[in-house]
């Protein structure tokens, strides 16, 4: 019971001195991870929402495009792709959403000033509490929830715009209200965010189940990959720069490949092996629970969640699946 209290407590804290934080600078900088999923882009959205609602001024960044299936989302147009348009400035004050680690903002790092102040908000259990202030909830379905209870604290008050960010990002990182992080609590919020007029079924439908040709031709390429190892407990497939140029897919059309071999039964521990660029292939984990993929990505220099994490590999295509099937079925043994 004290323990539960002092983790309210501290989190209250957090949420406080996030707060203040945001008051006493403007001139934001607000940044998420590398290669963006959902949660990602929907918390520079609703980042940039609280902001613009405190009036302060902000640019919103990532090393590259903002997936295109979350164009609907309020501040997807005013989002800069540092690899097209790189400011020629540097910022002071950093806002990073669902980073894990400092190396997750990429190349966005060089535009910052010497004097950096950065208030660091994610939910990853591996998070290394990087920057000047945090705001970090392990037990968070998704940062968005962190920035709901954020907008909350600050007194704001929630519209569709920010309802359809807060949304995205819970529906994208419970695996649709799916996976074991669907709290009670994130039931609310989504129930709340549905009364201001959020559309949750197209939604749904937008971001869960509609699929682009190349996507679907890039999955029927990868399934012919499809291995196993150690009695069918581990499962992957793998995607070659040679598959994505055949396909015409972009790294968009990749998300959700990794379910595949972890859905099938009996497997614990399904992986998607891809290959970024000539000598760097990234690896995405899921687990059933069985085994702590985040303690496997953190030892090859990622992280994430227990049952969802990845890392990156240097080396071919060939070598990154023999060093993930020896490191994953080390804990399965």
């Amino acid at each position: 019971m004290n323990i539960g209290m002092n983790h309210a407590t501290e989190y209250c804290q957090q949420l406080a001195a996030a707060a203040a934080f945001i008051e006493q600078h403007d001139d934001f900088l607000v940044v998420s991870h590398i290669q963006p999923d959902g949660d990602a882009a929907s918390s520079t959205y609703a980042t940039g929402w609280i902001l613009s609602q405190l009036g302060k001024s902000f640019t919103m960044i990532n090393e590259g495009a903002m997936p295109s299936k979350f164009s609907y989302l309020a501040g997807s147009k005013f989002t800069i792709d540092y690899s097209e348009q790189a400011p020629n400035r540097l910022y002071q004050t950093i806002i990073s959403v669902d980073c894990a680690d400092f190396s997750r903002m990429g190349r966005i790092s060089t535009l910052f000033d010497e004097q950096v102040n950065l208030l660091n908000i994610d939910h990853h259990p591996t998070n290394d509490q990087f920057g000047s202030c945090h705001l970090i909830k392990h037990d968070a379905a998704a940062t968005v929830q962190i920035l709901y209870d954020l907008a909350l604290h600050m007194k704001l008050q929630p519209d569709i715009s920010f309802g359809e960010c807060i949304y995205t990002g819970l529906l994208t990182d419970t695996g649709g209200f799916r996976y074991s992080n669907t709290s009670s609590e994130v039931m609310k919020i989504g129930a709340s965010m549905l009364e201001l007029g959020v559309k949750g079924a197209e939604i749904a439908e937008l971001v869960l189940e509609r699929m682009t040709y190349a996507q679907i031709v890039l999955l029927q390429k990868a399934l012919s990959t499809l291995s196993f190892a150690y009695d069918r407990k581990l499962a992957w497939l793998a995607v070659s720069l040679a598959d994505l140029e055949l396909t015409g897919a972009s790294s968009d059309d990749l998300d959700g490949l990794v379910n595949y071999p972890r859905n099938v039964e009996g497997v614990e521990v399904g992986m998607l092996i891809k290959e970024k660029a000539p000598g760097v292939i990234k690896v995405s984990l899921r687990s059933s629970g069985l085994v702590d993929v985040a303690a496997v990505a953190q030892s090859l220099g990622g992280g994430g969640h227990v049952r969802a994490s990845g890392c990156t590999i240097h080396g071919t295509l060939d070598e990154a699946i023999a060093r993930m099937v020896e490191e994953v079925g080390d804990k399965l043994k």
